[in-house]
């Protein structure tokens, strides 16, 4: 008895972790499938009906499985899954048709599927343990597989889409929604997608694609989320492809896929070859590299985040407490970084045309 107490107790007891470790533990950073877009994670696209929402999401994951960009954001060849809930074969057939004149066999579609908490999870899982290189699964619309319950309607929301976010987390994957808009106009786009804050609180992004004016071509894809910049892609429905092409896009260079930081880093410690001190130390010997102010808790937290990037760019990272204070230790190697391809990212020199680095910078990496 007294046993049986004592299992219960340790079952409720929380799993904690002390700022100390967490700060300097490496953590799988968070992966991304389209750069600078859309990371693992549970997502939503919404846009006002027949306003093209499926044709993009067509697009992105046929991108996606040839390993090409979408737009300039660069993208991972990995298998991708269509739920075309609301359309026929024939229907995708021909929409495949419109846009591409081949069509890899690591795309795949299906017209039906179970509701969320009726099975669909078990088909995803399914799925992804048959195609284990699976990174995105659009589900064509919500509404097809959302639940029917008595709960008040943000219950309902946050529940099956926490469902969802789950299963993404769980597998490592990118479930990307297709949902409307309300009719009803806001000065957010956020607001406008149609149900309760309960959505729009459980996705890990947003995507709402609104169109110019009625009728017209041209929409604005606003893009926010917890892993992703704030951003305004302008773009036009090109009639002949039925593919969205990019007019612009609010921030500048997407393509670069390392932080400005580290190539300031990188700069410093090639010149330098070692340094060991705290992070602020670092931070004001980094300076001179940079044109914006360097925070040294941010610096830390970016230095964690790229560590293998770093490795990659012959940068040896490490961490230690000396007299209860963190201290940085950086080592480089010449590994020839410079003609590096790791995963589709080009050459150092090659990105430093994308950046505005201070000619200080720039000239101690040539």
């Amino acid at each position: 008895m007294i046993q049986t107490e004592l299992t219960v107790k340790e079952k409720k007891k929380l799993v904690t972790i002390d700022g100390e470790t967490l700060m300097t533990q490496s953590l799988e950073p968070i992966r991304f499938f389209i750069s600078s877009l859309l990371p693992q994670g549970l997502h939503i696209l919404a846009g006002a009906p027949k306003i093209g929402k499926s044709w993009l999401a067509l697009w992105i994951c046929l991108q996606v499985a040839k390993g090409e960009s979408v737009w300039n954001y660069e993208t991972v060849k990995r298998t991708t899954l269509y739920l075309c809930l609301e359309d026929s074969y024939a229907r995708i057939q021909n929409r495949l048709f419109d846009i591409t004149d081949d069509a890899p066999p690591n795309i795949h579609f299906s017209i039906m599927s179970e509701g969320i908490g009726r099975g669909l999870e078990r088909q995803i899982e399914i799925f992804v343990e048959e195609h284990s290189d699976t990174c995105l699964i659009v589900i064509d619309t919500l509404q097809k597989v959302r639940s029917i319950s008595n709960e008040n309607a943000y219950a309902s929301d946050y529940r099956d889409l926490g469902i969802l976010k789950s299963l993404a987390d769980k597998l490592g994957i990118a479930i990307l929604l297709i949902h409307h808009l309300r009719k009803q106009s806001d000065d957010d786009p956020m607001n406008m997608i149609s149900g309760t804050t309960g959505i729009t609180g459980a996705v890990d992004s947003s995507f709402v694609l609104k169109q110019d004016k009625r009728g017209s071509e041209n929409a604005m894809l606003i893009c926010d989320g917890r892993d992703i910049e704030y951003r305004e892609l302008k773009l036009a429905f090109d009639k002949s492809t039925h593919v969205w092409q990019l007019l612009s896009d609010s921030i500048e260079n997407p393509q670069v896929l390392l932080d400005k930081t580290i190539f300031y880093l990188f700069a410093y410690i090639k010149e330098q070859k070692t340094f060991s001190g705290s992070p602020t130390e670092l931070a004001e010997k980094l300076q001179p590299y940079s044109e914006e102010r360097i925070i040294s808790n941010v610096l830390s937290k970016k230095l964690l985040q790229n560590k293998q990037e770093l490795e990659e760019l012959g940068i040896r990272y490490s961490t230690k407490r000396s007299n209860g204070k963190r201290i940085v230790e950086l080592a480089y190697r010449n590994n020839s970084a410079d003609s590096d391809d790791r995963n589709g990212i080009p050459p150092i020199s090659n990105l430093l045309t994308l950046l505005t680095l201070p000619d200080s910078a720039v000239n101690r990496l040539d």
